[in-house]
């Protein structure tokens, strides 16, 4: 027999044996399908954040498949929506997520903040953060090398003036932003109501405040006295506001003598 069809039975044979062999192997080796959460997985948007506690989509469906949890309203990307879907599909009642959105509590742009050496590294905040804090001399503030512009799925963020800024129209609350800011610059904020936010993260004493940033915090106190709600509170010289508490009244904001507080609206379209 010609030594070339002995070669290609051979191939055949052997191609046979090895198909059987797969096909064997997967039905004793297969791991069983979790319909259920298969079908939860289709109902979430996919972006695997990490804003609902869990790895991603496919651990969060998976948790509610097995019943680890019973949240329906853990899904922020994918809002009441998402929460209704979750809940035709676990017999769950749907949950209520509150609209959030990313805020960047900074006003270091290029005109306030004073810049204490030229940095030339990798355009990272991450890194630039490692050699003194940063260029500027307030080592609490933005320095807009976009580290969040990178990670955002949604390019709700940009970089205005040398710091970063969030489109409230385009986030979807994921909270990667807030993650990857190694200044922790990033908060998230209540859609639809008006806020008072300390646009300033700075934790130096007021005197040296007021030499790094034309719009820091001085920790001056007027704020706390004005509101009537105690929404604010001074911590390590600079304020904070309790989203909670706040009334959007607006005095804080008035008596501020450096224009670190501002009334927010944000309004999703």
């Amino acid at each position: 027999m010609n030594t070339i069809i002995i070669a290609v039975i051979i191939v055949s044979v052997i191609g046979l044996i090895a198909g059987l062999g797969l096909s064997i192997a997967s039905k004793v080796f297969a791991v069983p399908v979790d319909e259920k959460a298969e079908a939860i997985r289709e109902c979430l948007p996919g972006a695997n954040c990490g804003a609902c506690g869990y790895s991603g989509c496919d651990g969060y469906a998976a948790a509610l498949s097995k019943g680890e949890t019973t949240d329906t309203a853990l899904c922020a990307p994918g809002g009441n929506d998402t929460a209704k879907a979750i809940g035709e599909i676990t017999g769950l009642a749907a949950g209520e997520i509150k609209p959030m959105a990313a805020v960047v509590l900074c006003q270091g742009h290029n005109v306030n903040a004073e810049v204490k050496l030229e940095y030339q590294g990798v355009k990272s905040c991450k890194m630039a953060t490692q050699i003194f804090g940063g260029p500027k001399e307030c080592i609490y503030g933005c320095l807009g090398y976009g580290d969040c512009v990178a990670v955002c799925e949604y390019e709700a963020i940009s970089i205005c003036d040398g710091i970063a800024r969030i489109n409230p129209y385009m986030c979807k609350a994921c909270k990667m932003c807030v993650k990857t800011c190694p200044k922790g610059l990033i908060e998230m904020m209540p859609l639809e109501e008006t806020k008072a936010a300390v646009l300033c993260k700075n934790h130096d004493k007021g005197a040296i405040t007021r030499k790094e940033c034309k719009a820091g915090c001085i920790g001056c106190m007027k704020c706390v006295k004005a509101c009537e709600a105690e929404a604010v509170k001074i911590v390590n010289f600079c304020a904070s506001v309790d989203y909670e508490k706040c009334t959007g009244c607006g005095k804080c904001h008035e008596v501020c003598p450096v224009g670190a507080i501002d009334l927010v609206t944000l309004i999703k379209a």
